[in-house]
């Protein structure tokens, strides 16, 4: 049987589970704060939302906002990020990572990334670290939390704020604990496509009650929890969730851990049967991790178990037999434009500059990933076994008759591509 790009039959033409899940209970729950005309940032179902999200990740606090990008934002103003102050980052992870630290006029600093976890290396972090540098965020890529244990000591060390970009990582867990808080602060988005979604909405978790009590009213005008309304003892703005926000992602919350176990059992059955494929590999989880909900599951690809065929002709031929590959990231985050020399961004202000030239600047294992990583997002395991045989069928059939792709492709030159 040929390929389906090559004009065969393809292996799958029913749709994989489609998100955002939903079911009557979001329904509901929207209906119960349409009716009680309450619908700002104020209603019932906020707090209730916030007490059981602190009650899932075991801090004493969590602090509802519009989205994940301002959840990180919020956290770097809370642990004192300010102009000039530098922030280590991953530079394979999506671009709020950085901007948020922009956006408090730090200085973003990249260092290279495990290539196993494609977590921020903890080595690599701790050599950016200079006498500017006020904060680490750990970016915990895919839902595979990053190594906690030395990212605290690191913090604790060098006397650094620590921040949890947790946007991939909802009820993910590292030696039974918890992501989120491991750091002074861990973040969270509940974005379309996210694990638990209302459409867009964050989250910050901590154990420091100044820093949830910052975090409050810097998302609620700058008011005190216990002070009077038009009462505002600090800078602040409206970041504040809705009412109708929070009672979806209530619903979505309670669904959370079944969907958890399904795509954990679906992503354990196709690692397996991906040994039967040379050229495709799935790494392993650190032991450490006790618990990941694998948001994004990054395979990384070997043309030479291909036949040579190129990585991104190999996620043509996957998507032509109906599997929704992807390629990752097409570069790490410092080959934006955003961050050319031209567009003066850092230097605005006095004091505020970038250490990295970053035009000039290559992480190998960063750099690596983008040329020969491949995504499954979490919708696609959230379904049978089947699904996952019907994966392994269409790369067993790339496998079968790769070199036919390079046979076409060297009589109809560029045109498969």
């Amino acid at each position: 049987m040929s390929l389906a790009l090559l004009g065969g039959v393809p292996v799958r033409t029913r749709p994989f589970p489609l998100w955002p899940d939903y079911d009557g209970q979001e329904e509901a729950d929207l209906l119960r704060v349409l009716h009680s005309r309450a619908w700002g940032g104020y209603h019932p179902s906020v707090a209730e939302l916030e007490r059981s999200f602190a009650e899932l990740h075991q801090v004493p606090h969590a602090v509802s906002c519009v989205n994940g990008t301002v959840a990180l934002e919020v956290a770097l103003r809370g642990v004192g990020v300010g102009p000039g102050d530098e922030v280590i980052v991953s530079p394979f992870t999506f671009v709020a990572s950085a901007t948020a630290i922009l956006l408090c006029q730090g200085a973003p600093v990249f260092a290279d990334i495990d290539p196993q976890t494609l977590n921020l290396s903890p080595a690599a972090a701790e050599a950016e670290i200079t006498p500017r540098t006020r904060a680490i965020v750990v970016v915990h890529f895919g839902g595979h939390p990053a190594d906690m244990d030395a990212f605290q000591q690191l913090a604790r060390r060098h006397k650094l704020a620590l921040i949890e970009d947790a946007a991939h990582a909802h009820g993910a867990s590292w030696r039974g604990i918890p992501v989120g808080g491991w750091g002074d602060a861990g973040t969270f988005s509940f974005q379309a496509f996210k694990l638990m979604t209302a459409g867009e909405g964050g989250m910050i978790v901590t154990r420091s009650s100044e820093l949830a009590d910052f975090s409050w009213s810097y998302c609620n005008q700058g008011r005190r929890r216990d002070g009077g309304w038009f009462e505002h003892v600090r800078l602040g703005t409206n970041y504040r969730m809705t009412g109708f926000q929070s009672a979806m992602l209530g619903a979505q919350l309670r669904r959370l851990p079944q969907q958890t176990e399904a795509r954990a059992a679906n992503v354990c059955y196709l690692r397996k049967g991906l040994r039967d494929y040379p050229g495709l590999t799935l790494a392993d989880d650190d032991p450490r991790v006790s618990g990941h909900p694998y948001y994004l599951v990054t395979l990384r690809y070997d043309p030479e178990g291909f036949s040579g065929v190129p990585r991104d002709l190999a996620i043509k031929a996957l998507q032509a037999e109906g599997i929704p590959v992807k390629p990752t990231y097409p570069y790490p985050l410092y080959r934006n434009t955003l961050f050319r020399k031209d567009g003066n961004l850092l230097g605005r202000y006095k004091g505020w500059s970038a250490s990295q030239d970053y035009e000039n600047l290559a992480l190998p294992a960063a750099e690596q990933v983008c040329r020969d990583g491949i995504w499954l997002s979490h919708n696609v395991f959230l379904g049978d076994r089947e699904d996952m045989d019907e994966i392994l069928h269409a790369i067993g059939k790339l496998h079968r008759h790769a070199s036919s792709l390079l046979d076409v492709k060297g009589v109809a030159g560029q045109e498969l591509e």
